[in-house]
Parts: structure tokens; sequence; C-alpha cells
């Protein structure tokens, strides 16, 4: 089946995008990478001996820089629907972040400690109906809050990759009354037609769970 003109034009632009050369050069598994890694630089998000959960984390960029960064003192959980060849030091659970199944076990897999960072970059297949795909994304964002306010330690952090639209501007309120300070990131390896941003929410506050 040939190729439409717009799957056409993204394959064109995928391939000669900067970032995906630096990841294929460097061998990491996506572009997604250096969004983390900016972010993780800016606002020094990590540190030594720290529980990192990586929700929807295939195909394994952000988990590689966090597991990177932190060297062989802290501990790292992913969980994803598709499913992530492994990578040193990186838990991961195969299953769909929606269903109870799936979260039970990597509740189970935490073992009742407490997480120092959730990471989100968790995104729905699109549908190309702007009004149901923004719909399912703040479904996934809610799900994602919602996990980090019962894991996550007070004082931790949450960053999260949200689309501008309906449901966003009352979102990043709602988090604001949950952590002490919350900014809003475009990191340079966002595409810049894309309508993604990231939610960096730090200093949980106690008893927003």
């Amino acid at each position: 089946m040939a190729r439409s003109r717009s799957s056409t034009r993204w394959l064109q632009e995928h391939f000669a995008d900067p970032f995906v050369k630096k990841a294929q050069a460097e061998g990491m598994r996506s572009r997604a990478a250096y969004k983390l890694e900016e972010l993780l630089a800016k606002d020094r998000l990590l540190k030594p001996g720290m529980v990192v959960v990586d929700l929807g984390a295939a195909p394994g960029g952000w988990s590689q820089v966090v597991r990177r960064e932190l060297g062989d003192r802290g501990r790292v959980v992913a969980l994803d629907i598709l499913d992530m060849p492994p990578i040193a030091g990186v838990e991961f659970i195969h299953g769909d972040f929606r269903e109870e199944g799936p979260l039970s076990q990597l509740e189970a897999l935490l073992d009742g400690a407490e997480v120092d960072l959730v990471l989100s970059d968790m995104a729905p297949n699109m549908s190309g109906v702007d009004t149901v795909d923004q719909a399912r994304a703040m479904y996934l964002a809610e799900l994602a809050r919602d996990f980090a306010d019962r894991h996550l330690k007070v004082g931790g952090a949450f960053l999260i990759k949200l689309f501008q639209g309906e449901g966003f501007d009352a979102y990043v309120k709602d988090l604001r009354g949950r952590y002490e300070r919350l900014v809003i990131r475009k990191p340079a390896a966002s595409r810049r037609r894309s309508n993604e941003v990231y939610a960096l929410a730090t200093g949980r506050r106690r008893g927003k769970d």
C-alpha cells in the first residue's frame, strides 16, 4: 500500500531530525531521551539512591537516561503497554496502566517503598480527532497524577507530558494545589509544531492523596 503524503512527510522529517540522528549515534532508544536530559539538567531532579517510576516507558529512552544518571545507586521501575527490550538495572512491567492488573503489579514491585520521582511520558494512540485524542491524553494524565498521589513521598517530584487543549488549564491548576512549585517546560527536543509541553511539579504537599 502506498504511503500517504502526510506519512511520507513525517518520515522525511523524522529521519532528518537532529535529535533522531543523535540518538542513533549515541545508542539511545529514542529522541525523547534528550527532552529528559534537558529537564534533569535544568531542574536537578536526580540524586543518588532515588526510587524513580517511569510510566509509558517504551522504548526506554527515559529509563536509559535515569539509570545512567543514578549509576549503581537507586532504583528505576518502568511500565508500558508496549513491550520494551531489557535495560540493565531497570525493572519493567509490561501492561496497560489503565487496567488494575499491571497497576497492582507495579504497586507490588514497589512493596511499600516511597517514590522520589514519578515520570510520565504517556500518550494515547492518536485517532486524528482532536477532541477524542485530547480527552484520552487527559485521562492518562489524571491516572498518572493519582498514582503519584498514592506513591510519591512528601517533597517528591512529578514530571508529566501534557497536551495543551481542553482540560489542560484545570489540570495544571489542580497540580499547583498538590505541590509547592510547578513549572511548564518545552524542551528543545520537542517538535515546535507539537502542542506537547512538560509540567514539572516539585515538593509534593502532605495530605494530598
